[in-house]
């Protein structure tokens, strides 16, 4: 009796039947309980060749804290580093190990030196880009949090970020300095600033809000100045004194508001007032609708975007009301009524 012939069809789907099988078993372990059995499937499929399957297996084991697994993810570290861009394309693998190792607490600054130095350069239409970027931001932040490095060397290993290629390590790396904290931390973010003309505006936005959470009211004044050119980076230190909610900062952003704006500007302006949250900043933008009806209608869209509290939707309908503007009562019914229901 001769064999059955196998089909290329079946032949070929085979494999993704077991591939899809695999990951259908790991999702099944989701929400526990992680009793040896499922200890043991994750143990086996942090071992796994193909790095999806490992990059599921390590959230897994984030997600539940398995500090009993922290051998094999470091073991998969060192697998998928060998020979990166082949064994693990994307970074898939590397970037939730890195994710996993953080959460369990795991300390030793080597393991996250080698990600934060670590760059793929893979294939893509018209050349190559770099795919470790988000592998750097997270080794990053876990050095903060590692002994072995005094604050001087933490930060001079995290400022060579700033030279990164890719524009979210940038950001991170402002994160993390904010993060180590102190007065060097401070000169670094605001010298970055002072030179950042041909910076992107988020990298610059990110110096920002780390000064003004490690300053406080005291870095107000020089995050205020950024706001003069009413450009990309005037939005960002908009945004970031928004994020202070203090009212020096609310009066930064009025007395701003005050000098011209074009229509953008105002529009962030007004935005970034409302998302403060203050009373001061609820009953600024109030006063506007009741009295400046040009302005009303974008004032009603920033409030609507904070998310404002009760008594301050009833005053804002109020007033669209009373002053009888069709296109006061359209904002409100589209910024504010559609949000409440």
């Amino acid at each position: 009796m001769c064999a059955r012939r196998v089909s290329r069809s079946e032949s070929r789907s085979s494999p993704s039947r077991s591939f899809d099988a695999e990951l259908a078993e790991l999702e099944a372990l989701r929400g526990g309980p992680f009793e040896a059995a499922a200890v043991e499937q994750l143990r086996k499929a942090l071992r796994h060749r193909n790095n999806f399957v490992v990059s599921k297996a390590a959230k897994l084991v984030a997600e539940n804290e398995l500090h009993a697994l922290l051998p094999d993810l470091l073991a998969a570290c060192d697998h998928f580093f060998a020979d990166a861009e082949k064994n693990d394309p994307q970074c898939w693998a590397k970037n939730e190990l890195a994710r996993a190792l953080v959460k369990l607490e795991h300390r030793d600054k080597d393991a996250y030196l080698r990600g934060l130095r670590h760059h793929q350069m893979e294939g893509t239409w018209g050349g190559t880009t770099d795919t470790a970027g988000t592998l750097r931001g997270i080794c990053a932040h876990a050095l903060v949090n590692c002994p072995g490095l005094s604050d001087q060397e933490l930060l001079v290993t995290l400022i060579e970020l700033f030279l990164d290629k890719d524009k979210a390590v940038r950001v991170e790396a402002a994160r993390a300095i904010g993060n180590v904290g102190g007065p060097s931390a401070v000169l670094l973010l605001r010298l970055r600033a002072l030179l950042g003309k041909a910076e992107e505006p988020e990298v610059l936005g990110a110096c920002y809000s780390a000064l003004l959470d490690l300053e406080k009211t005291r870095a107000i004044p020089f995050v205020a100045q950024y706001l003069e050119e009413g450009d990309d980076n005037s939005a960002e230190a908009a945004f970031a004194l928004s994020g202070v909610r203090e009212p020096e900062a609310l009066a930064a952003l009025v007395a701003r508001r005050a000098r011209y704006s074009d229509d953008w500007f105002d529009g962030v302006l007004l935005s970034a007032i409302a998302l403060s949250r203050i009373s001061e900043a609820m009953d600024y933008l109030t006063g506007i609708v009741e009295r400046d009806e040009r302005k009303a209608a974008a004032a009603i869209e920033a409030i609507g975007r904070a998310g404002p509290p009760e008594e301050t939707r009833a005053r804002i309908e109020a007033a669209a009301r009373k002053s009888g503007n069709p296109r006061l009562e359209q904002a409100v019914r589209e910024h504010l009524e559609k949000q409440r229901s």
